[in-house]
């Protein structure tokens, strides 16, 4: 009897966290934020400064792990390949839009050349856009290093 009252209890549960964990469909809105989110990862990849320049807010702020700067540095280092974010390998993203802000979280993985050195390093990517004149900007990029394993295939 305990056993099937113990394992009724991990039924309940299991279905329970289950439906906790299934995503929800984006609204247009959200689409539009994750589709930008692509975007910039791969723009970041090509080095292509001249899209990220009007993307990136004039007062935007970039973290990293070697620091935090602001958009003119953020360009400089990837236009001289200072940090190279050659791939991004995104697992999850979650927006949520509060008025005319809208912050992205990206559970990735980045393959990067940081200071000619290749690393890959797993990241919760945080990044905070603001809509200004029906245009959507950058405000913020933080990466906070996840203590979860490397999940990306080296291949």
């Amino acid at each position: 009897m305990k056993v099937s009252i113990i394992g009724f209890c991990f039924l309940v549960m299991s279905v329970q966290w289950s439906n906790a964990q299934q995503t929800k469909t984006p609204t247009p809105q959200e689409q539009e934020i994750i589709n930008l989110s692509k975007k910039k990862w791969l723009w970041m990849a090509d080095k292509n400064v001249d899209s990220l320049n009007p993307l990136f807010h004039d007062k935007s702020m970039f973290v990293h792990m070697g620091g935090s700067w602001g958009k003119e540095q953020e360009l400089n280092v990837i236009k001289s390949g200072g940090i190279w974010y050659k791939k991004a390998e995104v697992y999850s993203v979650l927006v949520n839009i509060i008025g005319n802000t809208a912050i992205l979280l990206n559970d990735i993985d980045l393959l990067a050349a940081v200071g000619g050195n290749e690393v890959t390093n797993p990241f919760m990517v945080t990044e905070v856009y603001i809509k200004e004149n029906g245009k959507w900007k950058m405000g913020s990029l933080t990466f906070s290093k996840l203590m979860r394993p490397v999940k990306m295939n080296s291949n």
